[in-house]
């Protein structure tokens, strides 16, 4: 019964830890966009690699 009087303020602490981790995830925006990362990797990509393209290098 003892041991109840150390995890419950422990595991509210616990609880305030991870909704001030979650707010300050939405916050930074880190949810706006889901589908952008999945459809980078599909897209392919025509140079090759070590190659830079004119717009790469700062020619107009």
């Amino acid at each position: 019964m003892d041991i109840l009087f150390l995890l419950i303020p422990l595991s509210v602490i616990l609880v305030v830890f991870i909704a001030a981790a979650f707010l300050w995830a939405v916050k930074a925006g880190q949810f706006e966009d889901m589908e952008g990362p999945a459809h980078q990797i599909l897209m392919d990509d025509d140079k090759p690699p070590g190659k830079k393209s004119s717009d790469e290098q700062g020619f107009s």
